[in-house]
């Protein structure tokens, strides 16, 4: 396995790959695998890379020349120390650096640094290091990926240890010992190889610091081992992130300053301070890692949990918020209007019809979590959203209000952008308000967040019932009550449509509608609302006539009283002797 290092000299850009067997491609895209962006000589695509075992492969396919051995080449093979040109951008080729399990480094001194040791060790040349340290923030916002992230803490290590000759990030378990990455001061000096002992060492046996101590270079070293060929002193210090192998930062340098790690008169130890300054870095690396690493796991149950569940959960992932426990719940069911005919249509492009399907859930998961919902489960077409769990809170009907009204608004929206995706889609929404037990529901083979109970088969039914009643959102009586209470009637408005059985119940619901307020749906204003529920008041009573007088006087465009009309036309505007103010549906 090599290393690909790409430096600049004119403005110090460095970067380095690693290569493993196969094919890798080299340009200034972001989209390939080994990008270089600050060579504008680079194409997007310039260099396909083909590695072996002994030697590299390449092949130019860029519009500007590759020199190789000084001269133009389009076609090259490389081995290790080999360098090649784009632009003003050197590539040389290096041996992956592999951890040095030799025994002939022949150990002088080992310092292990107890906690608090160095904390009196004042820092040589503090002005340049805090200069250096300045640069932080950068390294935070200009890296993407976990090479570019230790390559730059790499390069503030060089630059904060002037004494340093060469630096690697490393890693440890019982298994051995792995350099995640290396660089050093002289890029032509060949590849590192850290102590397999020291880094065990520090990393796994004291878990602080290490410092160690070889004798010189002598007659009989071999070139393969750091410590007996290049330097004569290097130093480990651990950082630590829960759930991945112990790292560390390993800094080695020239033999002739050993004699700097001892105290001297004034009271500073060169080296030392060196290992103070790395322990603070390790330290901003380590704390970088933990967040990194935590924002990939939220990252990842993100599309799992919605944000209130996550909030729950704690950054320690408390998973015991998510066991099941009753509450009150106001529970959304929405579903797309149409559905079959939709999906009859589009038989023959099933794939664009689940992409359409996809954008309309999406919608919904939308409005629900942007008003601190769960969303609970997806049937098909259909998105359960429900609020009250895992917090209590008062809002909870109100929240679940404003979600779907801007489900409705969305989707009408899309119902004028003829050309849009979702243009014919239409929605129902039910929902409801009562005690259910909500959280980690399932068997042991699998489990989901969801709420359980009747409150949920209620807004299901309420749903169902949208398209027979002609309104796109419906609330059961005690929804309507929190809403008309505390909803400002500029976010939305309420009008009762009657007492109903629901198909598969028993009980009667008092049924409302949820309507935007008066300034976005002025086809329906506050009179005419107040006119419905008049009309509303005398169907129950058994005056269908009057009923009848106040159903004429509403826009024609009103399809909710056309539900109400529709009984009263069939029985002559007179009610039935038994009639008792409830409308019984027969079916769904």
């Amino acid at each position: 396995m090599f290393d690909l290092i790409a430096y600049q000299e004119k403005t110090g850009n460095r970067n380095r790959f690693v290569l493993t067997e196969g094919e890798h491609l080299l340009g200034r895209s972001e989209r390939v695998e080994f990008s270089v962006p600050w060579e504008p000589c680079l194409s997007m695509r310039h260099l396909r890379l083909v590695v072996a075992e002994q030697h590299i492969d390449a092949h130019d396919t860029g519009s500007n020349p590759v020199f190789y051995r000084g001269e133009a080449q389009q076609e090259f093979r490389l081995r290790e120390r080999d360098c090649f040109v784009v632009g003003e951008t050197v590539f040389q080729i290096a041996r992956h650096a592999e951890a040095d399990s030799s025994t002939q480094d022949r150990l002088i001194e080992e310092i292990a640094f107890d906690a608090g040791q160095l904390s009196n060790i004042p820092f040589s040349d503090a002005d340049k290091r805090i200069e250096v340290l300045t640069h932080l923030p950068e390294i935070i916002q200009d890296t993407h990926t976990e090479a570019d992230f230790f390559l730059k803490i790499a390069q503030l290590l060089l630059a904060g240890i002037p004494r340093s000759e060469a630096v690697a990030i490393v890693k440890a378990d019982e298994s051995g010992v792995d350099v995640v990455h290396w660089d050093r001061r002289d890029e032509t000096a060949g590849t590192i190889h850290p102590s397999s002992r020291l880094v065990r060492d520090a990393l796994l046996k004291t878990r602080r610091s290490v410092l160690h101590l070889w004798e010189g270079e002598h007659e009989n070293a071999d070139p393969r081992y750091t410590a007996t060929a290049d330097f004569g002193w290097a130093f480990c210090t651990p950082f630590f992130v829960p759930g991945e192998p112990a790292r560390g930062l390993y800094v080695a340098g020239r033999h002739e300053i050993s004699e700097l790690a001892r105290p001297s008169d004034d009271g500073s130890a060169v080296l030392q301070s060196d290992v103070r300054f790395t322990e603070l870095v390790a330290g901003i690396v380590g704390s970088l890692r933990r967040l990194s690493s935590l924002e990939r796991q939220q990252a990842g149950l993100r599309q799992f949990f919605a944000p209130p569940i996550l909030k729950a959960l704690g950054e320690e992932l408390n998973t015991d918020v998510l066991e099941p426990r009753e509450c009150d719940v106001t529970v959304l069911f929405c579903d797309l209007r149409g559905f079959s005919q939709h999906a009859e249509h589009s038989a023959h492009d099933l794939t664009g019809l689940l992409s359409r399907v996809s954008q309309a859930l999406g919608v919904m998961t939308q409005q629900i979590l942007r008003h601190g919902g769960v969303t609970g489960d997806f049937q098909g077409d259909a998105a359960l959203g429900f609020w009250g769990w895992p917090f209590d809170s008062e809002q909870a009907p109100l929240n679940a209000a404003r979600a779907a009204l801007g489900i409705r608004a969305a989707f009408r929206e899309f119902a004028g952008l003829p050309d849009h995706p979702l243009s014919q889609f239409e929605t129902g929404i039910g929902i409801a308000h009562g005690r259910a037990v909500a959280g980690k529901i399932g068997t042991a083979e699998q489990v989901k967040v969801t709420v359980f109970g009747p409150v949920v088969n209620l807004a299901s039914r309420l749903e169902t019932m949208t398209s027979q009643l002609r309104v796109p959102i419906l609330l059961d009586e005690a929804t309507t009550e929190l809403v008309r209470a505390s909803m400002p009637r500029d976010e939305g408005r309420t009008r009762r449509l009657g007492q109903i059985v629901p198909v598969g119940l028993e009980t009667a619901v008092q049924v409302s509608e949820l309507l935007p307020p008066e300034a976005d749906f002025p086809e329906l204003t506050d009179e005419h609302l107040a006119l419905y529920e008049e009309a509303v008041e005398h169907f129950t009573n058994g005056d269908w006539e009057s009923a009848w007088q106040c159903l004429h006087k509403l826009p024609a465009g009103d399809r909710a009283q056309d539900f109400l009309a529709m009984p009263i036309v069939q029985h002559n505007r007179t009610a039935p002797p038994d009639w008792d103010g409830i409308i019984r549906l027969t079916q769904k």
